[in-house]
């Protein structure tokens, strides 16, 4: 092991000591994802939670923020962009509505349809919450250039497509 070595490192070693027939080398990389991925998911929570919103609520608000002027989207488009099925989000939108977040609009378009629409309140909430989450994921990334930032994203994103296309 080199002088800059970490918890997985160790556990890689370990197991090929016990196991020199495997190749441990996806352990190496994924072990260490799982391990960032607690971090990061810690990191999420704070913000959210400095924001008083539940990472749920987060998807729901950031999705709709995202949207641009006038921040609404279909029910629909919201399950399409949050993976959850429809009695969830309709379950998501009434309490979202009963904090005042979003609000359910007639969908000019389709007089049977509705549209979800970010309220002030939301979107300042979702707008405080992004600034934390960036603030605390540029910590996460600090001991990284912005070129090594670069070839991890393009990396990730390479492994990444393979699990999108076949979502």
């Amino acid at each position: 092991m080199t002088a800059q070595s970490d918890e997985v490192d160790r556990i890689v070693e370990a197991w090929t000591t016990q196991r020199p027939d495997l190749d441990f080398s996806p352990l190496g990389v994924l072990s260490r994802v799982d391990r960032l991925s607690r971090h990061l998911d810690r990191a999420r929570r704070d913000a959210f939670r400095r924001s008083e919103l539940e990472s749920w609520e987060w998807d729901v608000l950031s999705a709709l923020r995202r949207a641009g002027e006038p921040f609404q989207l279909s029910p629909k488009q919201l399950l399409q962009q949050t993976l959850v099925s429809s009695g969830t989000m309709t379950n998501r939108i009434d309490r979202l509505v009963g904090r005042r977040l979003v609000r359910r609009e007639a969908d000019p378009g389709d007089g049977r349809s509705i549209l979800v629409t970010l309220t002030d309140e939301g979107r300042i909430r979702v707008d405080a919450a992004i600034t934390r989450l960036v603030d605390a994921e540029a910590l996460l990334l600090d001991a990284l250039s912005r070129a090594d930032r670069e070839r991890l994203a393009g990396l990730l994103r390479k492994l990444s497509l393979g699990f999108d296309t076949t979502a």
